[in-house]
């Protein structure tokens, strides 16, 4: 891609309107765009990064058993009537001609239950893992964190049904592992811990994947001991880790990133979701879910992985590897940046080629700004060979294409 065509170019200022980091260098760099608080639309730069975190979710939701599908938005609201959620506060309410009346969803469960009820019956069927990557709409009161709280966001949400409880906990504990392999992956690793959580009505606990951060919204208590956390919300009952025991506990700041319920038959049994086992008697499926909020895992990177001068992008999620910038107006010099950027994407880099008439401040600062793993600057000075930067250890090294390849790639 030539910067030169992309949409939109970067903003020479922080957008005034919005208060939280995330928002304001993802805005100025021209990833996302505000239309109101809550609603984002997703440009170019920052739609390849949700790709890429959806990428890594789908690969590691996939190889433990999920089946991807795609639900409505549009949900009947006698749904949630039959569940007893047609009030909730975050629900957007609508009506159709016809007087029907909708809700669009916050989330599936009133859509997932009864779509298996319609097709499984046999203990033979289950365990069974049904996810799929969609919107939702949540009609938040406090929408004021950039892509973290949103009103519309994008949003993996995992359902698994099992034919008992000792089934059920352990494919609980092995989603553990999948959401620490995902925020391993997409940069999240070593700031991102387990929390224990209220669990409502259906279960003691249930758990959110925290990152720390002084930007985050929440308070989350950290084990010295087993680096588990306790959310605020039930630190006052438990005052020990549940994990451990020990009552080592220190207040961290922390976003959300994930979260996953033990929801037995919490809507399985308003639904009469059941199988019959064995002995052909009707049993009560069991249920569990897993969500991962796409756009707060993009916010969260952008809180972790910045400067002063700019987003810091983990390899894995960023929109591209390379980050070419041609310095000077020499003939010899931009052909050899063409040249430079031909041989990048020939080696399969996806590389943003800085091909613009500007001043060599600019490019570099949007280079930093944008926040793309290596810069790649050629000029008079380089000659026939380039200057290699790392955007998140900054430091650069003239040495020639070829080598620098193999820097990247290796």
């Amino acid at each position: 891609m030539k910067l030169s065509t992309l949409f939109p170019k970067t903003q020479r200022q922080a957008p005034k309107d919005e208060v939280s980091h995330n928002a304001q260098a993802l805005e100025q760099a021209g990833y996302i765009s505000k239309l109101f608080a809550g609603v984002y639309s997703y440009l170019p730069l920052g739609w390849r990064v949700i790709k890429n975190i959806e990428r890594i979710i789908r690969e590691e939701v996939n190889a433990a058993g999920g089946q991807e599908l795609f639900m409505p938005a549009l949900h009947p609201e006698e749904l949630y009537e039959q569940t007893g959620r047609a009030d909730i506060d975050v629900l957007f309410h609508l009506e159709m001609a016809n007087k029907k009346k909708l809700v669009l969803g916050q989330s599936h469960e009133e859509v997932i239950v009864p779509l298996v009820k319609k097709y499984i019956q046999s203990y033979k069927e289950l365990p069974l893992y049904l996810y799929q990557i969609q919107t939702k709409f949540r009609n938040e009161l406090r929408a004021k964190s950039g892509i973290l709280r949103g009103r519309e966001f994008i949003m993996k949400d995992l359902y698994s049904f099992h034919t008992t409880q000792e089934d059920l906990d352990a494919y609980y504990e092995y989603m553990k592992e999948v959401y620490s392999r995902i925020f391993q992956r997409v940069g999240l690793g070593n700031r991102t811990h387990l929390t224990f959580a209220s669990g409502g009505t259906f279960s003691k606990f249930s758990h959110e994947f925290q990152t720390l951060t002084e930007a985050g919204e929440d308070t989350i208590h950290l084990c010295e001991s087993c680096h588990i956390g306790v959310n605020d919300e039930i630190i006052k009952e438990y005052n020990r880790c549940p994990q451990c025991g020990k009552s080592t506990l220190v207040a961290q700041k922390a976003i959300e990133v994930g979260n996953i319920f033990p929801l037995k038959d919490k809507f399985s049994s308003k639904f009469g979701l059941t199988y019959t086992d064995q002995n052909g008697d009707e049993q009560p499926i069991l249920m569990g879910c897993y969500g991962i909020g796409l756009g707060r895992v993009m916010g969260a990177i952008a809180e972790v992985h910045n400067d002063e001068r700019g987003l810091r992008w983990p390899a894995a999620v960023a929109p591209y590897t390379a980050h070419i910038v041609s310095i000077g107006v020499d003939q010899k010099v931009l052909a050899h940046a063409e040249k430079v950027y031909a041989q990048f994407e020939q080696n399969g880099i996806s590389s943003l080629y800085d091909d613009r008439d500007e001043r060599a401040g600019v490019k570099l600062g949007d280079a930093d700004l944008m926040g793309i793993p290596h810069r790649i600057v050629v000029s008079e000075k380089t000659g026939t060979h380039v200057e290699h930067t790392d955007r998140t250890t900054g430091q650069s090294t003239v040495l020639p294409v070829a080598a620098c390849l193999k820097k990247i790639t290796e």
